[in-house]
């Protein structure tokens, strides 16, 4: 498991669709926003400074589990990691992928996971401290970008530095003890 932050850029997976790209290329360039089109699931999403980015490399062979098994333990592992951390309650809406705030039904945290030979890549974004600037420059997951939020849109900032390790800590906890 990786955890980190991106500079801006935006990401394309296998499913990004051509008109959720709202701008050009070249405007992109001018921002300073990379383009980088990836072989994970997904449309377009983006990533910026002040989110909490998981990458979770796990060979399911080699732990006997499921695809399916792992989307479960991911989601659970990150519902119960942002509880515990920020009090906040995050849903799983069936008709699109990543979690949501139960109150608002804003997305919070985005989803891209590939899988290869029973190994996957890839893995969430949690939008923490970030602006949300660059996902105006999309229609992240083929959504609209005023559908995303932010723990500091949510009034939950305070201390996010130091709550991002205790996030990190109690996601790895609870996600590594659900794997065989």
């Amino acid at each position: 498991m990786l955890f980190l932050e991106h500079s801006p850029c935006l990401t394309g997976g296998i499913g990004a669709k051509a008109e959720n790209l709202l701008v050009s290329k070249e405007y992109l360039t001018t921002l300073g926003v990379e383009l980088v089109s990836l072989p994970r699931g997904g449309d377009f999403t983006a990533h910026e400074p002040g989110q909490i980015v998981g990458y979770l490399h796990i060979d399911l062979k080699k732990r006997n589990i499921s695809l399916g098994d792992f989307l479960r333990n991911l989601n659970e592992s990150l519902a119960v990691a942002v509880k515990g951390t920020w009090g906040l309650l995050v849903v799983e809406n069936p008709k699109a992928p990543g979690l949501y705030t139960e109150t608002t039904e804003k997305k919070l945290i985005s989803e891209g996971v590939y899988a290869k030979s029973h190994f996957t890549s890839f893995g969430f974004a949690l939008n923490g401290i970030n602006s949300l600037s660059t996902f105006s420059l999309i229609h992240p997951c083929g959504a609209r970008s005023e559908d995303m939020t932010s723990l500091a849109e949510l009034g939950l900032a305070s201390g996010f530095l130091e709550k991002r390790k205790e996030f990190v800590l109690r996601f790895s906890r609870h996600f590594l003890s659900l794997l065989p």
